[in-house]
């Protein structure tokens, strides 16, 4: 009886044993379901040995942020996802450090490889979290080559930057699209470039003659505009706004070739040599104001003196508190106004023969007779100009990339000198206002519109729902850049797809920055029209450097990395994105690629384990 006991216990426990095997999990034991874009069936690792890691995001990018929870949970992590529903509280919490890793995005508006990575991971950049030598030499080395010697620097810094320091994780570079109702819009006046943000000046109606009375109504996700001084701000927020709001010294073509046209300058030159830059300003822009919420002509003209105040201060990282835009601009040695036509006779231009004064004197309709000191004076139609010089602490030609970037647009000297009368080392956010605070434009009790705008459009006011924009009644009056439209609205629509239930059902014209995944839903409607180029935008995983134990361990790291299957985004968004390396990606072929390795993930986080 005994024996037999002791058999039947023996058979009970090794039925325990087999069910233990399987693994069977409760619904306590099992995380909750979520959605799963990839369509793979991973399930997390609950044996306590899954490596305990934080992702933050904002809810617009909760479908890439399932990818990476899904991809990370299949090689031994357990993921937790913080989805913030705007930029200012995904910011907020990226700055206090509350994460482990964030889903970042840098669309290099201009151009320019410099521009891709000194601000992002420069020690001092503007976003940088990174403090690393290596990183820094290569930057700077880099951004004193021309295009053949750099893409070999810019290899040695990927290499540095993901595969040795593993301080990102690429996922994908993105097309840019946006949608328009074409039966309401000229989709021929409405252009798609590859960085610089749509030129509101150029997009007109079907019907001419709608042009005051219909309102151009356009979408953003983001209610709450970082600042709207040029200089203080350079995300989602405001990055299309302040283009728009403030003309440049220079812009950028489509495919991001530096040109003149349409901006203060109405010709440039590089000087022998790539230190020296001159423009040679045009002089039918005047500064708009708001008055009783009406844009009405400050009768101020723009000219010499707000360009070089304007770099000046863009360059200065002590210009102003919170200055996010100092680093693309640390080049600048000096702003000058030039009043000696005759010494550019003996300034020769870089590779070429012709002058610096032949140069900037080409195809004007009236040969120079003077240059100007005063503003007021200058009067193209009588030959008189004014000239503004840039020299640069290096050879440095990607500066004009620089100067086409909306934090490089011209302010008022004179008003913003009015206004920001604040000692910047005691700045009290509590007390002082500066030129440019989003509040002095929002409905309410705080309303007091003080901006002067020298671009085609200015902001009247705003609340959580709606911004509403007019047009400078004295830019470039009866030339090409006259802006057609004259009243602009911007809705407020946090999700995409509300912001596309309102282009389909005609609530907005023009959808901006629209993802891959939504194209069908464009080519389906016969209203719509869709446009659609590749795009500088690359999308990655920013790594904590500050605190938690991802920023001490290079192991943790590169498990992440190595977790990260690419195709899988490219399946998702139905092939329309492209492999990345870096945010360099779009524009320098070096060659590298990434590729998920589970080998190499068992193999760093053992290390990591190893090393607690």
């Amino acid at each position: 009886m005994k024996r037999q006991r002791k058999i039947a216990l023996l058979l009970f426990m090794s039925f325990v044993l087999i069910l233990s095997g399987c693994a069977v999990k409760t619904k306590g034991d099992v995380n909750e379901p979520t959605s799963n874009p990839t369509g793979n069936n991973s399930t997390a690792v609950t044996d306590g040995s899954a490596v305990e890691i934080e992702l933050l995001a904002m809810s617009a990018n909760e479908d890439d942020a399932n990818i990476v929870r899904d991809q990370l949970t299949k090689n031994g992590f357990n993921v937790k996802v913080n989805l913030q529903p705007d930029y200012g509280s995904f910011k907020s919490l990226e700055d206090a450090g509350n994460y482990d890793m964030s889903l970042n995005s840098w669309t290099t508006v201009t151009g320019n490889p410099d521009y891709a990575v000194r601000a992002l991971f420069k020690t001092g950049g503007d976003y940088s979290i990174h403090k690393d030598p290596e990183i820094d030499e290569l930057i700077d080395k880099a951004a004193a080559q021309t295009p053949e010697e750099f893409v070999e620097t810019y290899k040695q810094f990927e290499e540095k930057l993901v595969f040795e320091k593993a301080y990102i994780a690429p996922l994908y570079t993105s097309q840019k699209a946006q949608a328009l109702n074409k039966q309401k819009l000229n989709a021929d006046s409405v252009r798609i470039s590859k960085s610089r943000s749509l030129p509101w000046e150029e997009v007109d109606f079907n019907d001419t003659a709608k042009r005051d009375s219909e309102v151009l109504v356009l979408q953003s996700t983001m209610p709450v505009l970082t600042s709207l001084d040029p200089i203080k701000g350079n995300d989602g927020s405001i990055n299309i706004i302040n283009t728009n709001m403030h003309v440049r010294i220079v812009n950028l073509t489509d495919d991001d070739q530096v040109t003149s046209e349409g901006s203060l300058s109405l010709n440039h030159a590089i000087a022998d040599g790539n230190s020296e830059y001159y423009f040679i300003l045009r002089d039918d822009i005047n500064f708009a104001k708001i008055d009783n919420k009406k844009a009405v002509d400050s009768g101020e003209r723009v000219g010499a003196d707000d360009v070089i105040f304007s770099l000046n201060r863009a360059k200065d990282k002590n210009s102003v508190p919170d200055h996010r835009t100092y680093t693309l601009h640390e080049h600048i040695a000096n702003v000058e106004l030039v009043t000696d036509w005759a010494s550019l006779e003996n300034v020769k231009i870089s590779g070429g023969n012709e002058t610096v004064k032949a140069a900037l004197e080409k195809g004007l309709d009236q040969k120079v007779t003077a240059l100007v000191a005063d503003k007021t004076e200058a009067n193209n139609a009588a030959g008189k100009y004014q000239v503004v010089k840039v020299t640069t602490t290096i050879p440095f030609p990607q500066v004009l990339n620089y100067l086409a970037h909306q934090s490089a647009g011209i302010v008022s000297k004179k008003q913003v000198e009015s206004i920001n009368t604040y000692d910047v080392a005691k700045f009290d956010v509590n007390k002082d206002i500066p030129y440019g605070d989003q509040n002095t434009v929002t409905e309410g009790d705080s309303y007091n519109n003080t901006l002067y705008t020298s671009g085609p459009y200015i902001l009247s006011h705003k609340n959580d729902y709606e911004a509403i924009f007019y047009k400078n009644p004295n830019y470039m009056k009866e030339t090409k850049h006259d802006p057609k439209i004259s009243n602009i609205k911007i809705r407020f629509i946090k999700d995409m797809d509300s912001g596309l239930s309102a282009l389909r059902s005609g609530e907005i014209d023009l959808y901006y920055g629209l993802t891959e995944n939504k194209y069908d839903v464009i080519k389906a409607d016969s209203k719509l029209e869709l446009q659609a180029i590749p795009s500088n935008a690359v999308s990655y995983l920013r790594f904590n450097t500050a605190n938690r134990p991802v920023a001490e361990s290079v192991d943790l790291r590169k498990a992440v990395l190595y977790s990260i299957n690419q195709d899988e985004f490219l399946t998702f968004y139905g092939g329309n994105k492209i492999k990345a390396v870096s945010t360099l990606s779009p524009l320098v072929n070096t060659g590298l690629d990434l590729k998920a390795d589970a080998a190499k993930v068992k193999e760093h986080l053992a290390a990591y384990k190893a090393s607690k």
